[in-house]
């Protein structure tokens, strides 16, 4: 099908390789109806040539639309500036939260006010480029089922207006605003404008941590650095998780930059995250870091195996001098709870037992959210669990679309990692897809130890991971599909995407 000249791709190009610049323009060319057959397979056979000798992933968009699904790739308008302007104010906002430290009639709307004026300037936007609220992708749907399962536990909680309160709150903003990310990040420099505001915030709550372990500021069990505020970062545990998911992209940001400049920023900002985690003494947090940074060794490894050495050589080095006193026995808790000073290892260690018995008593649609903490726990206390708050509060159900809102991206991003792997050409799109993947394993860990179902966290992690993947679909014109991975018996993985279609072998 010849497309228009006056339609526009609703991205901006990631980077348009010559072997891609090419196969479009074989493509794009007319040809009779009668030949259209003979000349279509042409043109595949010459995209996938060029394609092979230049071992770029990247290939033809009407070969991957026949082969895929057999249907053109939508391609939309560009648009949302002004949205995208208002959501990057209300994320900078969010982030710093003016009202906690200066405190006014303006400062403690603001966020309100922001959020008001991004959603007028979404709405009407999002229906004259598109026809509907958002586009039909798999996340959406996903968190709309939760949404609906959450509304239909609260005539049916303990406290009914508790879990409506629980709902209305943060917990809808949430899914609003990503609702206006994944339609609105429409560019490559939108989406790292984003990553770079997240990078950001996270450096200056580090500095701010390391700062105060300095100067002795320990405000959390006597030998702990606090928070920052008493909003999304207000809590040690909280603060450290939003950290260990910045680490990876972080990394995957200096591992794709090509200026030494750039590659030494991105350094320092990784080892000083990484610093104030340790200081935040969060158990939580430092399993998420190991595993985040393990998947992303071994990832990003095979590409950059020295320069993985040498990072991981200072990171050690460096653990094990700034490590404070009494950091290894509060790792040791993990284990064995009566090591832990202040007990508060047992503590989360009976509400988890607590949560699970009420999960498994009112499955179908919980107890009701937020209603856990004051209705059920024998302290007060809240489940200490992302998964089994879901699961107390909400149902198995509720459950079981929150796992697979986090685990789908994952997936996907997996995919594109894979088809991007042996392109030099994408790399940033490999690291970039592999650093999310690994900030999204950390979340998923971190997790397990902080009732954080119901705030910011995953859902920009969510997002991210959304643009990133309808940003490498625009480019390539097909659609991210989860693909199995088999071995060739010789020759192990296929290393490319072309061999593997042919061969009825996913991409390596």
């Amino acid at each position: 099908m010849k497309r228009r000249s006056t339609t526009k791709n609703d991205y901006e190009p990631v980077r348009r390789s010559r072997s891609h610049v090419a196969a479009s323009k074989i493509a794009g060319r007319n040809c009779p109806i009668k030949d259209q057959s003979r000349q279509a397979t042409n043109r595949h056979s010459e995209a996938e040539r060029r394609v092979v000798e230049d071992k770029n992933p990247i290939l033809d968009p009407m070969l991957n639309n026949s082969t895929r699904n057999g249907s053109a790739t939508t391609f939309l308008k560009h648009g949302h500036l002004f949205s995208f302007v208002a959501l990057f104010l209300f994320t900078l906002i969010l982030y710093t939260r003016p009202a906690e430290f200066y405190p006014s009639p303006l400062t403690a709307s603001i966020a309100l006010l922001v959020g008001i004026v991004t959603l007028g300037l979404f709405v009407p936007t999002q229906f004259a480029l598109e026809g509907k609220l958002t586009a039909s992708l798999r996340e959406v749907k996903l968190l709309m089922l939760f949404v609906v399962t959450a509304l239909l536990s609260i005539p049916l909680a303990i406290d009914p207006m508790q879990a409506w309160t629980e709902f209305s709150g943060t917990f809808v903003r949430t899914v609003i605003i990503f609702i206006v990310i994944v339609n609105a990040v429409r560019t490559e420099m939108r989406l790292k404008a984003l990553l770079i505001l997240a990078i950001g915030t996270a450096l200056w709550l580090s500095l701010g941590a390391i700062d105060d372990y300095r100067l002795g500021l320990l405000t959390v069990e006597g030998y702990r650095v606090g928070g920052r505020g008493s909003g999304i970062f207000g809590n040690s545990n909280d603060m450290a998780l939003y950290l260990v998911t910045m680490i990876p992209i972080t990394i995957a940001m200096l591992l794709s930059s090509r200026g030494p400049i750039s590659k030494l920023g991105f350094g320092a900002c990784s080892l000083l995250m990484i610093a104030a985690v340790v200081v935040t003494y969060s158990r939580g947090g430092f399993v998420g870091l190991i595993v985040a940074l393990s998947f992303l060794v071994w990832k990003a490894g095979p590409r950059h195996k020295s320069t993985i050495l040498v990072v991981g050589f200072v990171i050690v080095v460096g653990f094990v001098l700034v490590a404070p006193g009494g950091y290894a026995l509060r790792l040791a808790s993990i284990m064995i709870p009566s090591l832990d000073p202040v007990g508060s290892a047992d503590a989360r260690r009976g509400e988890l037992f607590r949560s699970l018995y009420v999960a498994l008593r009112h499955p179908i649609l919980g107890i009701g959210m937020g209603n856990y903490a004051p209705q059920m726990s024998y302290r007060g206390l809240v489940t200490h669990n992302s998964y089994t708050q879901i699961a107390a509060e909400m149902g198995i159900a509720a459950l079981v679309c929150y796992t697979t809102f986090i685990v789908t991206p994952f997936k996907k991003l997996g995919q594109i990692a894979r088809e991007t792997f042996s392109s030099s050409s994408n790399s940033h799109l490999y690291y970039l897809a592999v650093g999310l993947q690994a900030s999204l394993l950390g979340y998923l860990v971190c997790s397990f130890f902080a009732s954080v179902a119901y705030l910011w966290y995953v859902y920009y992690l969510v997002g991210y991971a959304v643009c990133l993947r309808r940003l490498y679909e625009s480019e390539t014109g097909r659609e991210v599909v989860v693909e199995k991975r088999k071995t060739e018996k010789k020759h192990g993985m296929f290393d490319s995407p072309i061999i593997a279609k042919t061969s009825g072998v996913a991409p390596t």
